[in-house]
């Protein structure tokens, strides 16, 4: 009898812990292990840091195949979404097939719906552009509103889709890779939403930035959001200083204030001739330098399948299961839910009998 009690008491507390760490790792308030990180779309795994203190306000790291991105619950756009870009990448060309689905891994009251667009006079523009995409799960993917923008039609299908067209020509033409980040704008003094009663902002620009490692090669992209067809390129300092934004916080300072003719349009891209050098800024102010701890405590919060819904950590490893193109994030977020109530209910099953045996032992 004495040794049952002695196991009894060793037990007991064995199991309640066991309770505690499966409800708090369901809920997402303890660290799990096997966490995976999405670094790979990133210039040396260090995503871009956001230096306006304004931006940070209830912003949702995100990850996805083919992109990752940083997502703002204030405008409900993208602030950044990086990419990289290689000539294998680009060489898997697959068929469009519009999807455009509302990111059901934030908060409800930080989602882009689908109805803000609706009539609004703009058109969903994506930030890692569809072209990008060599597979069903990454395009799926990339039709996610979080990496969308309302975009001036105009701009939309001419000037930015040009822009695109010859950013890809030149990862595939020149044969090397490249790490590209987009994103929307906000450079006008007065707030502009997408139409009355919708708080979608709509940005007043849409830059791009592509740099090239292995040549030391980069610039960005800065073009009106309307109609009137205006883009120019512009050095990763100027930009950075407008944005609030460190795009590349390990590149070299001399790398961020090169200005290089960057091509507008893909059929100004020839294999055998590279953008003409046309100048450094040394005018404008870089964004800060960021700290070793910043850039790994930023890191951490790309974790694959982070989800921000709920109480909920749905975190899972890249490895496991992908999403299937043909069934909603919904389906995927409500069957993870069920796989940890499982586990919660198997856990029961073993609880209550021993709690009923002690009680019968009173």
């Amino acid at each position: 009898m004495v040794l049952k009690k002695r196991l009894i008491s060793a037990f007991v507390p064995v199991l309640a812990f066991c309770s505690w760490m499966m409800t708090n790792e369901s809920n997402g308030n303890i660290f799990s292990f096997n966490r995976d990180l999405c670094l790979n779309q990133f210039h040396q795994e260090t995503a871009p840091e956001l230096i306006n203190p304004k931006l940070k306000n209830q912003t949702y790291p995100l990850c996805y195949q083919g992109f990752s991105l940083n997502y703002s619950g204030i405008s409900k756009t993208p602030l950044w979404v990086a990419e990289k870009l290689t000539p294998q990448r680009l060489a898997q060309k697959i068929k469009r097939e519009d999807n455009f689905h509302v990111e059901t891994r934030l908060p409800i009251n930080a989602r882009a719906l689908l109805e803000d667009y609706r009539g609004s006079g703009y058109d969903r523009g994506h930030m890692a552009p569809n072209g990008d995409m060599g597979d069903k799960v990454s395009q799926y993917d990339s039709f996610s509103l979080a990496n969308i923008i309302p975009q001036a039609p105009d701009n939309n299908q001419n000037t930015w889709r040009e822009i695109e067209e010859a950013t890809r020509a030149m990862v595939s033409k020149y044969k090397l890779d490249a790490y590209v980040v987009t994103g929307p704008a906000y450079l006008n003094s007065k707030v502009k939403y997408i139409k009355k009663g919708r708080a979608v902002l709509v940005p007043s620009h849409v830059y791009k930035v592509v740099y090239f490692p292995k040549i030391g090669m980069a610039s960005a992209y800065l073009s009106t959001n309307d109609s009137r067809r205006s883009a120019k390129i512009i050095s990763i300092c100027a930009l950075e200083e407008m944005i609030g934004i460190n795009i590349f916080p390990q590149a070299a300072e001399n790398i961020k204030r090169q200005i290089y003719a960057l091509p507008m349009q893909a059929n100004k891209v020839k294999a055998n001739q590279q953008p003409k050098f046309l100048q450094n800024d040394l005018i404008s102010q870089c964004a800060p330098d960021i700290s070793a701890d910043q850039i790994k405590t930023t890191q951490k919060q790309f974790i694959v399948g982070k989800n921000y819904a709920s109480g909920l950590d749905l975190s899972i490893p890249s490895v496991q299961k992908q999403q299937n193109p043909n069934t909603s994030p919904l389906d995927e977020q409500l069957d993870q839910i069920n796989q940890q109530q499982d586990k919660l209910s198997n856990l029961n099953k073993i609880l209550l009998p021993l709690l009923r045996w002690l009680k019968q032992q009173e």
